[in-house]
């Protein structure tokens, strides 16, 4: 390490209280800056319960203020990161005070590219290989672009998650674009059978109203291996669209089958070891979910999940990531 950094994220919201997938990751990615003696910190966009800053795992958080304290602390970092709707304003700041800004990019959207044209941004992070391609292509011939464009695969920690696998077909985050219908449907046609509904931290929760469904409020990060996992057998991921899919690299960590719809991000995640089925043909998610009552077949794609969760191994992302920002702010260090 060149010197200690000051690293600045301005973004809507953060652990504990949402917990979502983009939320996670760019926690585990400050998390790593933190472990290597830099000084990141967080500044929210969006008023929650809390009024004091707090620290998670090394990350000091900031609730959102009034005034032009975000401003000023966005004025003293060495770079500056966001994502999602936060990265207009944060660019513009960026741009005026002349420190450098690193965009993290999760989804294939067009707000997602927009600002990575616009000769603001030093670098970006793409959460999966085939984002980064997608970048590629949108970038090429653009007058503007990153300097860096960097795969950083959502870093998911296999002790933080492992956990001995419960009996429930368990679903996370109850919208409508997540399946929640997938597990509605399987839970009518298997009433003997427990299913888990984890309500999620963002869009309509529609949990179904069944004896057999559980459904769990809002979780902590935290506190997803012994609440979550450790009661799951089967994890269920019908999704329309997921770029990645944490929720499945979490699962496989304690070696829980994960059936997915083949997006093209959980196609990259799960690998050999997701068993895909299309969501608008709930009798083939029946059949894969009756296929695993077989002892055998279910130890094979128990086995399959733990070595996808091992490939996945979070140090050389990371060890990237944190390389990055420190090159990103040599290279462009606002005077101080």
């Amino acid at each position: 390490m060149s010197r200690p950094l000051r690293v600045v994220a301005r973004v809507h919201a953060y652990p504990p209280e949402h917990n979502a997938g983009a939320e996670w990751m760019l926690h585990e990615m400050l998390r790593a800056l933190a472990a290597r003696g830099h000084t990141p910190e967080v500044r929210l966009s969006q008023w929650t319960g809390r009024t004091e800053p707090y620290d998670l795992d090394g990350v000091r958080v900031v609730p959102h203020q009034p005034g032009q304290d975000w401003e000023r602390a966005g004025r003293q970092a060495h770079v500056l990161v966001s994502h999602l709707e936060n990265v207009p304003h944060t660019a513009a700041l960026a741009r005026g005070f002349g420190v450098p800004l690193v965009v993290l990019c999760h989804n294939t959207f067009d707000l997602t590219w927009q600002p990575l044209t616009t000769g603001t941004t030093a670098a970006a992070v793409l959460n999966s290989n085939w984002m980064r391609a997608k970048a590629e292509a949108k970038l090429e011939g653009a007058r503007f672009r990153p300097g860096r464009l960097l795969t950083v695969r959502p870093p998911v920690h296999a002790a933080d998650y492992r956990a001995t696998p419960g009996d429930c077909i368990t679903l996370i985050n109850c919208t409508a674009t997540k399946g929640v219908h997938v597990l509605a449907e399987l839970a009518r046609r298997m009433p003997h059978r427990s299913f888990l509904a984890v309500r999620g931290g963002y869009g309509e929760q529609e949990p179904p109203a069944l004896p057999n469904v559980d459904v769990l409020e809002h979780r902590d990060g935290h506190r997803m291996r012994d609440e979550v996992y450790a009661r799951t057998r089967v994890l269920l991921m019908p999704s329309d669209y997921e770029s990645w899919g944490r929720a499945a690299v979490e699962a496989m960590c304690s070696g829980i089958p994960v059936i997915a719809h083949p997006t093209e991000g959980l196609r990259e995640s799960l690998d050999t070891a997701g068993i895909f089925r299309d969501r608008d043909d709930v009798d083939t998610w029946q059949q894969a979910v009756e296929s695993l009552d077989d002892a055998k077949a279910y130890r094979a794609a128990s086995r399959r999940a733990t070595a996808r969760a091992a490939a996945l191994d979070p140090g050389p992302d990371l060890a990237a990531w944190c390389q990055l920002v420190q090159e990103v702010a040599n290279a462009r260090a606002p005077a101080r």
